[in-house]
């Protein structure tokens, strides 16, 4: 689009004075949005078995679970991953993780809009309504807090369907000046009580590209209703495969940026969660902070079957940048890793997916389970840290 064009569209499709936003953006549709859960895992019934019970995980934190606690930047959900089936696997939006609690400082009343400034020819404001009128259905995404740890039993992980509109196509509808070579989301983040967990100031800072390549978009909807406000409400980013952090709940800024543009806190207080080399001082020096490939257990189940005892080790597979069923299990260090029993190929690398393996032990006492992904060209590195690592205690062999 040449600039005389672009400007003609400016003119046409904002009324700077009023804020609003009246064009229109590359419409973008999921098609089957259940498709990527088809052929998922059965865990039925083990033949001829009886089901005795579930083995509790050992050395991981007592935090309630299914319980929203505390409030603002302290406010925590953990999702109760053991209870998961094949059935189950869109959260609903009563039980999806929450890292940080609705700000009690928003006022509920004043008409939301986001703020596009900074190394723009025009700063203009975007009011929700119009965001609303262009929302596309954007398909079915997993989100993952990046301090998703075994003390809240790996409870920070959901994944649910989403709508909203892509941020590229609002880009583009703008006039970033030559030197805007990065642009930074920030949504609200004020509360009245000091956190004792978390710093202030939700933003994250991206480059051109990697908004294009990961399909980031501003969300609006969850579960085909409006975002809740522990969610985000009115309008969050999504950046599907990326961690939760860089996920901007109530988005209320967009600022074109250039190369000299300083990590903002949130990148700094989570650059050693999202696989950085150290503390980057500037944007520009941030990898990505894409979710690898990954994988854990989610229940260990107890079996009695034909007069012996058996266990299923019952897990997801989520992350990475395509699917892939080479996952291999290990119980203990000392012992050999082989390919789980059953772990069918997803159809999708943006959610999660289920796997079981049948084992039976040798001998009574404490194991810990390791997964790990037989595919050298396939990055893992929080999976090779040993971060999911779960241990339980078998009792009866």
């Amino acid at each position: 689009m040449s600039n005389s064009s672009r400007r003609r569209f400016l003119e046409t499709t904002f009324k700077l004075g009023g804020s609003f936003l009246l064009g229109s953006f590359t419409s973008w549709k999921f098609g089957d949005e259940l498709a990527a859960l088809e052929n998922t895992l059965s865990l039925s019934p083990i033949k001829n078995g009886r089901f005795i019970g579930n083995l509790n995980f050992l050395g991981e934190g007592d935090v309630l679970l299914n319980t929203k606690l505390n409030s603002g930047l302290d406010g925590r959900y953990y999702k109760d991953l053991s209870t998961l089936t094949p059935d189950d696997l869109i959260t609903p939006n009563s039980s999806f993780y929450i890292r940080t609690c609705y700000p009690d400082k928003i006022d509920p009343y004043a008409p939301w809009k986001i703020a596009v400034k900074g190394l723009v020819k025009k700063p203009v404001d975007i009011p929700i309504e119009a965001l609303k009128i262009f929302e596309e259905p954007m398909g079915i995404h997993l989100m993952e807090c990046s301090g998703n740890t075994d003390y809240g039993h790996f409870g920070l992980i959901s994944s649910a369907e989403w709508s909203g509109v892509k941020l590229i196509d609002i880009l583009e509808k703008l006039e970033p000046l030559p030197q805007a070579t990065r642009v930074l989301v920030s949504g609200f983040d004020e509360y009245s009580q000091e956190s004792k967990t978390s710093t202030p100031g939700a933003s994250w800072i991206f480059n051109f590209e990697e908004l294009k390549a990961s399909g980031a978009f501003l969300a609006t909807k969850m579960n085909g209703q409006p975002l809740p406000k522990d969610h985000g409400f009115p309008v969050r980013l999504m950046m599907p495969g990326w961690y939760g952090c860089t996920c901007i709940k109530w988005v209320n800024e967009i600022i074109f940026v250039d190369d000299d543009e300083p990590a903002t806190s949130q990148m700094l207080e989570f650059a050693g969660r999202t696989n950085q080399k150290g503390v980057p001082e500037l944007a520009r020096d941030y990898m990505p902070a894409v979710i690898d490939q990954s994988a854990m257990p989610v229940r260990v189940e107890k079996w009695y079957v034909d007069g012996k005892i058996l266990y299923r080790v019952v897990g997801i597979i989520w992350g990475g940048d395509k699917p892939t069923d080479a996952l291999e299990i290990r119980f203990n260090s000392d012992g050999e890793y082989q390919t789980v029993t059953d772990c069918p190929l997803p159809r999708t690398h943006q959610t999660w997916l289920m796997w079981s393996h049948i084992w039976q032990p040798k001998s009574p006492g404490k194991y810990k389970i390791a997964l790990r992904i037989n595919d050298p060209t396939i990055s893992t590195r929080r999976l090779d840290s040993g971060h999911y690592i779960r241990t339980v205690e078998i009792d009866q062999v």
